[in-house]
């Protein structure tokens, strides 16, 4: 496959071009425009530097000592220590993954030529990036006061060659993680590049953003946009499994409530079973007036999470194309304003809100999961098993999702309704915008797995209408699964079972399925 180029000019990242990015072999590079201003911008920080011009960061110290004049001679030696200095995280390793793309979103966000960089410093970000090597950031540490202070300065540390790094071909893989962890120092002597020598402003352009927590946020979306077609394809095989009425789903009804994520949602619902044998084997005598809220209300409730995470998503590919560093420098006018473009409330909201309403979709999965293993609420086997009580079928099935559940009840606790100040209270409200998307990005992985249990157990309810077929979409999902997982007759270690469909709604395969045979909003 012929390698993908992105040319970065700090205005035109979007999610799709960094999902691309994480799944294609992908070489990045700047857009001539973004080299020039680059330039422009360096040269304005030397002539400030020759002049004596008092900058924050640049000429004086950070933070509560901001006050505090530094002499020429020790310019370089501040920037290096500021990145000494703040690399002070603690706890287990970011994801490869995620530190890639914090790599990509700090070099976007430089490109833009308003921080006062030299070129040859982004290029060497760039040439880690293009050869996969990736520093080892601990996860814990940000306030999201200055931005990811200090996940951002273990960045850099290896870009200077004192910190750790990872030499990694395929960073979204999950051996990736098993990878050996070498100094960069060794790296960039192997590969015959010289580690960087940071200049005035340099290690304060590069720290100073919210790249850590955008990088979870972006992949959060990217992962929320398909799930939330994965939660409505398993709200209809359990539609299929429990013989529910799809009334409920008219869009009639739904018109006179247009919210755009409940109309879509209606839509994927009727398309999913659409020409399903099993619906129509029902059609008539059907005594019920209408189905549990977890059926009835899918709708309403996937839809609401729907419009909330493309809300959420909006919000983070503006920010994938912000300047965030400070103080900004404007060429044009031969400018400097000291700012708070760094702060980190804009992604710690966001992150809070689509954590919530992730957390919602596996609510209510769980609550059909319930309903399909409730004998007296399916009208199908207790637990799903032949022969209830030799076997006990999927009743600890519903108990994992259960614990999914309410995991995520704790991790949905909004980050950024706290703040600690900092810094001598210079920094005296902190947005914990990197708890918001670390918790989203927990809550994410959760409510995968609760979809994936749903898919189990409604398959295996779908089973015990045979030979009645479900329709095009939940036909297309049910043939899927069979081919990874067999109809459990009697007791087997479930776990097995449940990590293939795990791993079968992470890699996409399901839905790539399903979107073959029909489409969906």
């Amino acid at each position: 496959m012929k390698d993908q180029k992105l040319l970065i000019d700090g205005k035109s990242l979007s999610l799709e071009k960094i999902e691309l990015f994480l799944n294609e072999k992908t070489i990045v590079g700047l857009t001539k425009e973004s080299v020039e201003k680059i330039n422009k911008s360096r040269r304005l920080i030397d002539k400030w530097v020759e002049t004596g011009e008092v900058i924050y960061g640049v000429t004086t110290g950070f933070g509560e000592f901001a006050n505090v004049n530094i002499s020429k001679e020790d310019l370089c030696k501040l920037q290096e220590n500021l990145i000494i200095s703040h690399s002070t995280g603690v706890g287990t390793p970011l994801p490869p993954y995620i530190v890639k793309i914090m790599m990509l979103l700090r070099v976007n966000a430089l490109a833009q030529g308003h921080s006062g960089i030299r070129i040859e410093t982004l290029e060497h970000l760039i040439f880690m990036i293009n050869n996969n090597i990736i520093p080892v950031i601990p996860s814990q540490g940000s306030v999201g006061s200055s931005g990811d202070l200090a996940p951002l300065s273990h960045l850099v540390l290896a870009m200077i060659g004192k910190g750790k790094v990872q030499v990694i071909e395929n960073v979204y893989s999950d051996e990736a993680v098993k990878t050996k962890v070498v100094t960069a120092k060794s790296v960039f002597k192997k590969l015959g590049v010289k580690e960087v020598k940071l200049q005035a402003k340099e290690g304060l352009a590069l720290i100073n953003g919210t790249q850590m927590m955008t990088a979870f946020a972006s992949l959060v979306c990217i992962r929320a946009k398909k799930l939330n077609k994965l939660a409505d394809l398993s709200g209809a095989m359990t539609h299929e499994a429990l013989r529910a009425t799809d009334k409920a789903y008219d869009l009639r009804l739904h018109n006179l409530r247009p919210h755009e994520g409940q109309i879509d949602t209606a839509k994927n619902m009727l398309s999913l079973i659409k020409k399903s044998e099993i619906r129509k084997s029902h059609l008539k005598n059907d005594t019920r007036v209408q189905d549990s809220y977890s059926m009835r209300c899918i709708p309403q409730i996937h839809g609401a999470s729907r419009d909330a995470i493309n809300y959420v998503c909006s919000k983070v590919e503006t920010e994938l194309n912000s300047v965030t560093d400070n103080p900004l420098i404007f060429p044009d006018t031969e400018e400097h304003l000291e700012g708070g473009n760094f702060h980190g409330q804009p992604m710690a909201l966001v992150m809070d809100f689509i954590g919530i309403a992730l957390s919602e979709l596996a609510n209510v999965a769980e609550r059909r999961i319930e309903r399909l293993v409730n004998g007296s609420l399916s009208g199908l086997p207790r637990f799903l098993t032949k022969k209830g009580g030799l076997n006990s079928g999927f009743m600890i099935a519903q108990y994992t999702a259960a614990s999914l559940v309410s995991e995520n009840k704790v991790l949905a606790h909004p980050a950024s309704v706290d703040s600690i100040p900092t810094s001598a209270n210079q920094e005296d409200h902190n947005s914990m915008g990197s708890i918001s998307a670390r918790h989203a990005f927990d809550i994410l992985r959760n409510v995968e797995s609760v979809i994936a249990i749903e898919l189990l157990v409604a398959s295996q309810g779908i089973d015990f209408h045979k030979p009645l077929k479900c329709g095009l979409g939940t036909g297309a999902a049910f043939s899927k699964i069979r081919n990874h997982v067999k109809f459990l007759d009697e007791d087997r270690i479930l776990y097995e079972d449940i990590n293939k469909l795990i791993e079968l709604v992470r890699n996409g395969e399901i839905l790539k399925e399903v979107e073959t045979a029909v489409n969906l909003k």
